[in-house]
């Protein structure tokens, strides 16, 4: 049997999965509270950025996706890489730093904080403790916000933004990597569910990775020529941050 996910339930089967919508009234709560929070004083484009974030947000934890994850990592990366290279970002830009910060604080404990969660026994004890589960889910998010709000204010140092964002993609590829590349199914949560969906818990942990390792690219570089574009059309210099 499927190991029990404390949050977002056990593993449903296919022909259920679109009946399985999470309408936790805590988390809808939070999510309002937090909205009109940072929506109050904020111009028409940062509301308007706002939205997609909070959007986002509603897809990962509030459509199907999240009791797909119970049965898929293939879907919980799909759920991690939506929170820290869209939601979070998103959320940087609505709520933009002031100042100039640092970059290689946010990027290394940002970074940490993803390889942390998916230890299998880190992840493990995570799906099985609904508290775990918001602190994994939390510490993405702020950390990710902050790496992304840090490389939004590096306004006089293109350079060192660009490559920032670089090492970004590429510890996740690595990571990625190492999930498409190890030899047995890592993750205890994840050894039975899969079948009903007619793949392996090797065949999708192999897709998780493949999904980290490539497509998950996609969000960085599309802000990666944002930032750049933004950055000469605003004559930034190569004054390290």
């Amino acid at each position: 049997m499927p190991l029990f996910v404390a949050y977002c339930g056990e593993a449903p089967a296919p022909a259920a999965l679109l009946a399985r919508w999470n309408l936790d009234p805590w988390l809808l709560l939070a999510l309002a509270i937090g909205t009109a929070i940072v929506a109050r004083g904020a111009g028409s484009n940062e509301r308007r950025l706002l939205a997609a974030a909070v959007l986002t947000l509603l897809v990962i934890f509030v459509s199907p996706l999240c009791a797909l994850s119970s049965a898929l990592f293939a879907a919980r990366i799909v759920h991690h890489v939506l929170l820290v290279a869209i939601a979070a970002p998103l959320l940087a830009l609505a709520i933009p730093a002031g100042r100039a910060q640092g970059l290689a604080l946010p990027f290394a404990v940002s970074t940490i904080t993803l390889w942390l969660w998916h230890v299998p026994a880190l992840y493990t004890e995570a799906l099985q403790s609904v508290a775990l589960y918001w602190l994994m889910q939390l510490s993405l998010l702020a950390t990710a916000w902050w790496f992304w709000r840090a490389v939004f204010a590096a306004r006089d140092a293109l350079p060192t933004a660009m490559l920032t964002i670089a090492a970004a993609v590429g510890q996740m590829g690595l990571l990625g990597a190492i999930l498409t590349f190890a030899p047995r199914p890592l993750y205890p949560h994840h050894l039975v569910a899969p079948l009903a969906y007619g793949v392996s818990p090797l065949e999708d942990q192999q897709l998780a990775g493949l999904i980290m390792w490539v497509p998950a690219m996609l969000p960085y570089a599309i802000i990666a020529a944002w930032v750049a574009r933004r950055g000469w059309s605003a004559g930034w210099t190569t004054r390290p941050a």
